[in-house]
C-alpha cells in the first residue's frame, strides 16, 4: 500500500460553503468582460463620473499631512471625522444621528455580514422582499437562516401577507432595500414602510433598511426613512454606503443602529477584519471637508436620469411584443418581465452572442423564481451605447 493511498480523506467544506452559491452577477461579468459587450448586467456606476482629480487631492493632503496617521490600524468603530461627517449627512436627510450611533464598514455588504453574525441563529427566519437583493440572500444563506419571501407588488410588500407570514414564522428580522430596490427599481411607499413598522413594533422582530442608492433620485419626493419612525427606533437598522455616490472602490459604507446591536456589530466586524482601511476613511472625511459632495451628486443624477430615459426610450423597440416593465423614480436598475414562455436565463447565451447582456431575474427570488423576468442597469453605459445595446438586444430576442 503505498502513502497516498492510506492518507485520510481531506475534511470537507462547511455545508453552508456547499448549500450558498456564487453570484451569478458576478459569474456574467466575468463572462461579459470583453470591452465590445455592451452591459446591462452590473450595477457599476459610470466610472467617467467619478471625481477622480478631488479623490487624489483628497488622498495626497491626508498622506501629505497625516501619513503617520493614515498608514496606521485605527479603531474599530470608524474615523470620528467620517463618523461625524457621516452623521451630518444623515441629519440632514432627515434622521437625527450622532457620531456614536454609526459604524463605519467595509461597504455596506459588511455591515450585512456583522448583522447576521450579531442577530442570527442557524435556523432562524429571515423575511425578504420577493424579489430581493442577491447578495443578501447570499449573506442570511451562509449564516444558516431560513429566507422566506413576503409577496409585494409595485407599492412595496403586501401588508396583510407580511403580518400573517410575521405571526407564523416569527422571523428574526425583515430586510429591505425600500428606495429603488436592487433588483427591481421600485420604491415602497410611505404607507407600506408605516404598515411595516407597525408589524415590527406589534409583534417584535428587527428590520434591516439598506439605503445605498436613496441619493440618487431624478424625480419624485423623498419618502422618510423606516428609521425615522420614533415607535420603531429600537428594532431598525439603517445601512448606507458611499459606494454609488463616492466612490465604490473605497469600499466604506456605514450602519446606524440601537446601541446594545451596534456594540455587537463592533465586536463581529473586531473579528472580522479589525477596521476599514484608514487611509480611505480619512480620504473619505477629506474629501466631504474640502468637497461639494452635493453638487457632484447633481451631475451624476443629472446624467443617470438621461440614461434612464435612453432605456426606456428604446424598450418597446427592443423586448417582445407583450412584455412589461417599470419606470423607476431613481437609483440605478429597471425590472423587465418578458411574456409567458420566455426564460431569460435560457436566453441569456444567445444573448451574449450578440455582444450584450442582462441579468436573468430569478436568482433574485427567494421562493419560486419568476423565469421571464430580468433585470437592466441603466447608469454604466452613455445614452448612446444604452440605445446601441438595445438593438442588439432586439436583434438576439427576434433571432
Amino acid at each position: 500500500m503505498t502513502a497516498a493511498s492510506s492518507a485520510a480523506a481531506v475534511p470537507p467544506l462547511a455545508a453552508r460553503a456547499a448549500s450558498v452559491g456564487a453570484s451569478p452577477v458576478r459569474e456574467i461579468l466575468a463572462l461579459t468582460a470583453r470591452p465590445e459587450v455592451i452591459s446591462f448586467a452590473g450595477g457599476l456606476p459610470a466610472p467617467e463620473l467619478f471625481d477622480g482629480a478631488g479623490m487624489a487631492a483628497a488622498f495626497r493632503a491626508v498622506l501629505d499631512e497625516q501619513s503617520a496617521a493614515a498608514l496606521q490600524y485605527s479603531t474599530t468603530e470608524g474615523s470620528p471625522a467620517l463618523r461625524a461627517a457621516t452623521a451630518d449627512r444623515v441629519t440632514k436627510r432627515g434622521l437625527a444621528t450622532d457620531a456614536d450611533d454609526l459604524l463605519i464598514t467595509t461597504g455596506s455588504q459588511q455591515g450585512l455580514t456583522l448583522l447576521a453574525a450579531a442577530l442570527l441563529e442557524p435556523g432562524d427566519v429571515v423575511l425578504v422582499e420577493d424579489p430581493c437583493y442577491l447578495a443578501a440572500l447570499q449573506v442570511f444563506g451562509f449564516a444558516g437562516a431560513r429566507v422566506i419571501a413576503v409577496p409585494c407588488d409595485d407599492e412595496g410588500p403586501d401588508p396583510a401577507a407580511f403580518d400573517a407570514l410575521v405571526a407564523r414564522e416569527r422571523p428574526k428580522l425583515f430586510y429591505s432595500v425600500p428606495t429603488f430596490q436592487n433588483p427591481t427599481g421600485r420604491t415602497m411607499t410611505a404607507e407600506r414602510r408605516r404598515a411595516v413598522a407597525d408589524v415590527a413594533v406589534r409583534r417584535g422582530l428587527w428590520i434591516v433598511e439598506d439605503d445605498p442608492y436613496g441619493e440618487l433620485r431624478y424625480e419624485g419626493e423623498h419618502v422618510p426613512w423606516i428609521s425615522s419612525y420614533e415607535d420603531a427606533a429600537d428594532r431598525t437598522v439603517l445601512l448606507s454606503s458611499y459606494s454609488k455616490i463616492m466612490a465604490p472602490g473605497l469600499r466604506i459604507g456605514w450602519l446606524r443602529a440601537p446601541h446594545a446591536l451596534l456594540r455587537a456589530c463592533v465586536i463581529a466586524k473586531q473579528a472580522s477584519d479589525l477596521h476599514t482601511p484608514t487611509v480611505n476613511q480619512l480620504a473619505a472625511a477629506r474629501y466631504l471637508a474640502d468637497r461639494d459632495l452635493d453638487a457632484h451628486l447633481a451631475v451624476v443624477r443629472a446624467a443617470y436620469g438621461e440614461r434612464r430615459d435612453a432605456m426606456l426610450a428604446g424598450l418597446a423597440d427592443a423586448l417582445p411584443s407583450g412584455s412589461t416593465w417599470n419606470r423607476p423614480e431613481g437609483g440605478m436598475f429597471l425590472w423587465v418581465r418578458l411574456p409567458d414562455g420566455h426564460d431569460a436565463t435560457a436566453l441569456l447565451p444567445k444573448v451574449v452572442e450578440h455582444d450584450v447582456a442582462y441579468v436573468p431575474g430569478a436568482p433574485f427570488f427567494a421562493g419560486t423564481p419568476d423565469a421571464a423576468s430580468l433585470r437592466l442597469c441603466f447608469v454604466t453605459s452613455a445614452p448612446d451605447e444604452i440605445r446601441e445595446g438595445l438593438t442588439r438586444l432586439g436583434r438576439a430576442l427576434r433571432g
